[in-house]
């Protein structure tokens, strides 16, 4: 290898291939976590090295030249190798002080999560935790997280799954609200009001179809890609919505709408990286998460910490 051909700065042209794939200097630097203009700086460093031209400007965007396409390519390749040799690395830490970043819906993140993660920092004061609360799927090969609680399962063979239970949910209003569109009784009669809901109103209307609601998109005259926004308006009286029973059960201000209806059922998956399960710091975090998840929802308050290891799954 001609040692001597490397003349950049690998910091340089991960400022670079960041700006190329996200499409700006600006999202370039919240992916990084650093200034829009330390990125530029890094950017124009790295055309100086290269004596090359990256990007052209258009308007207030970027465009990548020709170069700049070309390079980008063998810089993915870099890239990709970098996260891998990141992984591989992490996997050996036997140390467990240090940061670990757990990601799981909103949901998950505001109610289920504090409990358990204030359980973890009072037995590992040293583990430092990073919660990325996200409904979009995390992408852990590229590191955006350690751990994934997710309620669909993942294929890829690089990664570990483990199923830790069924989770369940159920309708719930205010109690006005409810008297206000006359008590609804069955699935039927709750089609007399409104729902909360995510984008498209038309994916809502079938998604729920199946579980026996004749609904169209005009049940949904309020959407929000924040499951948190949509649980607030349900609290405040706007409608109908969803949400998991260990959160909708503990809410004074709401009840579930029909009681005795079969709850709705979908399961609850750990995922890691397989090259972190050999990492202890994940292996201790990953354990513990799947104990405490597991628990049934009125006994995840904090509790004196239990001795041992569940075990870390061998593998999905």
């Amino acid at each position: 290898m001609d040692w001597r051909s490397l003349t950049f700065d690998w910091n340089h042209a991960r400022a670079f291939l960041a700006t190329a794939e996200e499409g700006s200097l600006s999202a370039a630097a919240r992916a990084l976590g650093m200034a829009q203009p330390t990125i530029g700086r890094q950017v124009a460093a790295l055309e100086q090295e290269m004596n090359v031209v990256l990007f052209e400007r258009a308007g207030r965007g970027l465009i990548l030249t020709p170069s700049g396409q070309e390079l980008r390519d063998h810089l993915r390749a870099m890239g990709e190798a970098a996260t891998r040799f990141s992984l591989a690395a992490a996997g050996r830490s036997q140390s467990i002080a240090g940061s670990i970043r757990i990601t799981a819906s909103e949901v998950y993140s505001a109610h289920l999560l504090p409990p358990i993660i204030m359980r973890l920092r009072a037995l590992h004061p040293g583990i430092e935790v990073e919660i990325v609360a996200s409904n979009s799927r995390t992408d852990l090969l590229r590191r955006e997280a350690d751990i994934a609680i997710r309620n669909y399962t993942s294929t890829q063979p690089e990664l570990i799954v483990r199923k830790v239970k069924d989770d369940t949910g159920a309708y719930y209003a205010t109690p006005a609200y409810l008297r206000s569109i006359g008590e609804p009784r069955t699935l039927g009669e709750m089609a007399r009001g409104v729902f909360l809901g995510f984008a498209p109103r038309e994916a809502m209307a079938t998604a729920l179809r199946p579980l026996g609601l004749d609904l169209t998109p005009a049940h949904f005259p309020i959407i929000s890609e924040s499951h948190l926004v949509q649980w607030e308006y349900v609290k405040r009286g706007a409608g109908i919505g969803v949400i998991t029973e260990a959160v909708g059960d503990a809410e004074t201000l709401v009840r579930r709408v029909l009681p005795d209806a079969a709850p709705i059922q979908f399961p609850m998956f750990l995922v890691t990286h397989r090259e972190l399960h050999t990492s202890k710091r994940v292996r201790t975090v990953f354990d513990l998460l799947a104990a405490e998840l597991a628990r049934p929802a009125d006994s995840t308050l904090p509790h004196p910490p239990a001795a041992g290891s569940i075990g870390f799954p061998s593998g999905a």
